[in-house]
């Protein structure tokens, strides 16, 4: 339950933090620090600065990855129950995320800078629709079972988690990962983007392509087989309308 609450305050903030949202309630600033804005350095674009914000990022990404591994989780169980494996991936992610939020080194040369309506809106509301879609991603799963409040329960009440069984709700239908494409609309849409935001955006995109291609497909080809390959053949991976090649499938 900790390991949740802690989630969705970082979860919130760094919505915040990413679309350098700058406002105030009762004289205080909700988001002390964005990407932007805010933290260590002075903004200016040096070695140091690139070398800690790619160094979280890497972070990030290794935690993410390496958790989520089979592997990794059939030696972590025989460490911790099993009904607890998730909950401490989620703690781990907190841990990272939260080290990424506090050190980062916002390095705010300009790269585009959108002034002009209503391109700017437009943007921001890419941006928005993206957190939205993400979120709402993890709810046509299994918002729960994602942050591993579903196996604590089901051990507190003495039984075992329901396996899922294969299904493809609302947005699963039109791209086989949309919390990830989610991410790609919230990272890029912004009327301003940075110097310290283009390299955030490009580790987070670069992590995306390669952890969904080389192994999210592959876990989910090894958990669901035929039936996850004819998905892979009918739906494509991020871009709405993109059609795989004929006779391609995840290895």
């Amino acid at each position: 339950m900790a390991g949740y609450l802690i989630f969705l305050v970082a979860f919130l903030y760094t919505i915040g933090f990413v679309t350098d949202a700058d406002f105030m309630v009762g004289g205080v600033h909700i988001v002390g620090k964005s990407i932007d804005r805010g933290g260590l350095g002075d903004g200016t674009l040096t070695a140091t600065a690139v070398i800690v914000d790619v160094a979280l990022l890497a972070l990030f990404a290794v935690q993410h990855s390496v958790m989520a591994r089979a592997g990794f989780k059939r030696w972590w169980t025989r460490i911790v129950p099993a009904s607890a494996e998730r909950s401490t991936y989620v703690h781990a992610s907190n841990i990272c995320l939260i080290a990424l939020l506090v050190a980062w080194h916002p390095i705010t040369d300009d790269v585009w800078r959108v002034t002009a309506q209503p391109w700017r809106a437009l943007l921001i509301a890419v941006g928005l629709a993206g957190w939205v879609i993400a979120l709402l991603s993890t709810f046509l799963i299994d918002h729960f079972d994602l942050f591993g409040l579903r196996q604590v329960f089901a051990r507190l009440r003495g039984q075992r988690p329901a396996e899922h069984a294969f299904a493809t709700p609302l947005f699963y239908r039109v791209v086989r990962h949309p919390l990830y494409l989610g991410f790609l609309l919230a990272f890029w849409g912004t009327p301003r983007m940075t110097v310290g935001h283009l390299i955030f955006a490009v580790a987070t995109t670069g992590y995306i392509l390669i952890a969904a291609r080389f192994f999210e497909e592959r876990d989910l080809v090894r958990i669901f087989g035929q039936q996850y390959r004819d998905y892979q053949g009918r739906v494509p991976m991020l871009i709405p309308g993109m059609r795989r090649r004929s006779g391609r499938t995840a290895a």
